[in-house]
């Protein structure tokens, strides 16, 4: 097959998979692997494991990057972009389309009833996405206590970014100590992003801000909503309301969920906002792949990354955690909304196939019926 044509097939399926790809980053991954590994046999199912490995070694959207690594796989570097940009395209169409709605029509009695019963359901969906992640990064009491540290830390106003390097470092401390090697070496340059606060609001600063989040996100789409929290909510430049409502957007779009980039952006400075965020929050993934893809096998064998991985999972979800409570303080201020997010959770944790779309329509209907109350 010539490349045109493998270029036009992962455009094709890519496309296809990010206009009906519910249920977040395990859900993505899942249809990949039926798609490349079962349907098309682009590669071995060992190699697919591989890649899916590597994901979690980079900062990033999991299932985003695993597009990426898969269209390189088939067709290059080209291949690459082809397959990131026709996954993420529909995502970012769609949450336009909402967040030009929410614009316009968000404040109206019409729309407020759906949207209040949305803000607790989602509280749920983000609590449940925690207990999955936290099932598989707390692998030993060392980085249960880390972990902990960092939740409290972020609680106590800590800035995220600092809080989950930082625990990255403690990690590689920890490791260094166990296997007695000596001194440990600066990593100081890992927080370099830190520095970069542009003066102002517009639009460089939205892609300053955007592409920062996106150079250093460790863990899960989730953690996005943190570091906003804590870059742009904390600074007066988006209200937490705004923040919860675009974490419902995200729930009930398919794609990836750092699109709720798009409908972000969108709030601060319209469709300019909108195009800014998108390829700031981006940006970084298509680089760190066509970087690191041919480095993959040589990564996954070091015990030092795997260290500094294994802390900075646990503290991307301590970041959960904390944002989290900082929502739900926000949010669950009378007893329809706390019976909307207990309702919530009982239906994420019973049923746990269930697509999370359902669960923001579920809570969007429910809040609706209760403001007649």
């Amino acid at each position: 097959m010539s490349q045109r044509n493998e270029l036009k097939e992962i455009a094709k399926l890519f496309f296809k998979l990010g206009s009906i790809a519910f249920g977040g980053p395990a859900a993505h991954i899942a249809m990949m692997e039926d798609e490349v590994v079962k349907k098309r046999k682009w590669m071995t199912q060992e190699h697919f494991l591989d890649l899916v490995g590597a994901t979690n070694l980079i900062p990033g959207p999991n299932s985003t990057e695993m597009t990426m690594h898969c269209g390189y796989e088939r067709a290059g570097w080209k291949g690459l972009f082809v397959a990131g940009l026709c996954f993420i395209f529909p995502a970012v169409v769609i949450t336009s389309v909402f967040a030009w709605l929410y614009q316009e029509y968000g404040e109206l009695p019409k729309v407020e009833p759906f949207i209040y019963g949305i803000k607790p359901a989602v509280i749920a969906i983000i609590i449940m996405a925690a207990f999955k992640l936290g099932k598989k990064a707390v692998k030993n009491t060392e980085l249960a206590i880390l972990g902990i540290l960092t939740l409290v830390a972020c609680l106590f106003g800590i800035n995220e970014i600092i809080a989950l390097f930082g625990c990255g470092l403690l990690g590689l401390g920890l490791y260094f100590f166990k296997k007695n090697t000596g001194y440990i070496n600066s990593l100081t340059p890992l927080l370099l992003f830190q520095i970069v606060d542009p003066l102002k609001m517009g639009v460089l600063k939205i892609f300053l801000t955007f592409l920062k989040v996106g150079a250093i996100l460790y863990g899960s789409g989730y953690v996005l909503f943190a570091f906003l929290d804590t870059e742009l909510v904390a600074n007066g430049w988006l209200t937490r309301q705004a923040l919860i409502d675009a974490v419902a957007v995200g729930q009930i779009t398919p794609g990836p969920v750092l699109s709720t980039a798009t409908f972000i952006g969108w709030q601060m400075n319209g469709i300019t906002g909108a195009l800014t965020a998108t390829l700031g929050i981006f940006l970084p993934s298509f680089l760190f792949v066509l970087i690191l893809n041919p480095l993959i096998p040589k990564m996954r064998q070091s015990n030092i990354i795997g260290a500094i991985l294994d802390a900075v999972n646990v503290a991307a979800v301590a970041l959960i955690i904390a944002v989290c409570v900082n929502m739900a303080k926000d949010t669950l201020t009378d007893w329809r909304t706390i019976v909307i997010a207990l309702a919530s959770l009982v239906v994420v944790f019973v049923f746990k196939k269930l697509n999370s779309a359902f669960i923001v329509l579920g809570g969007a209907m429910i809040g609706y019926f209760l403001t007649f109350v």
